[in-house]
């Protein structure tokens, strides 16, 4: 099993090389081979002619950003059908296989503190007046992320932006996620804790010394929480 942020962030990778290729047909050629697909099999996956494919690729056609994410999805599922052996592989390649994310996602569009709050069915308990925009956030599991994340692995949680929140899952108090995040020369917009109803006021004043939005998430389980940050 490959968890949805990795795939979304090899996904990401795979067409941002393609995008960034000085010879796009060339790349799309790279990246078909690499996953070891048959153009046949890829044309039949994305519902179009294998010449379609082999103009493309021969750069015969200019793919528009609808095309290329159609191709990267194709590979993706082509990939899980046989086990994610590519992916799992580039994973590693890439160093992204972090233990300690849960979930990690980046928007479309900007996100405001009130759409956050309705997802994690949190309440605000930093009172300063919150109104950057969030772009992004990661789901983190306490526990591992305190134990064995390293200072660039830090860096690496923070996705694409640091407009984004960090939420931590199986929190006690919520000092240890605060006091990790006040020593990090990376501060996210807002943290969000999942797991206690009994919240160290250290945490809060910390949140709001860093000027970082403090929301508290009441539902029941990891999963329900992951399940509301999909309705944004």
């Amino acid at each position: 099993m490959v968890s949805r942020y990795v795939r979304e962030l090899i996904a990401r990778r795979i067409a941002g090389d393609i995008v960034w290729s000085k010879d796009i047909g060339k790349s799309l050629k790279k990246w078909r081979e690499l996953f070891n697909i048959l153009q046949i099999d890829l044309a039949k996956a994305m519902n179009v002619s294998p010449s379609v494919i082999s103009d493309y690729e021969k750069g015969r056609r200019i793919p528009g950003a609808k095309f290329i994410r159609r191709f990267v999805d194709a590979l993706l599922k082509i990939d899980e059908e046989r086990g994610w052996i590519v992916v799992r592989n580039l994973a590693k390649a890439m160093n992204i296989a972090n233990p300690a994310i849960v979930d990690m996602r980046e928007f479309d569009k900007p996100v405001n503190i009130d759409a956050l709050l309705r997802s994690v069915k949190g309440i605000l308990l930093s009172t300063r007046v919150f109104l950057r925009p969030i772009y992004g956030y990661t789901v983190l599991d306490s526990i591992e992320a305190i134990e064995s994340l390293s200072g660039s692995e830090f860096f690496q949680i923070m996705g694409m932006t640091t407009q984004r929140a960090l939420i931590f899952t199986h929190v006690t108090t919520g000092r240890s996620p605060m006091v990790a995040v006040r020593v990090s020369p990376l501060k996210p917009a807002v943290v969000v804790i999942h797991g206690t109803r009994k919240v160290d006021p250290l945490a809060i004043r910390l949140a709001e010394r860093e000027n970082i939005a403090f929301i508290l998430s009441l539902h029941n389980t990891v999963g329900e929480l992951i399940n509301g940050l999909l309705s944004l």
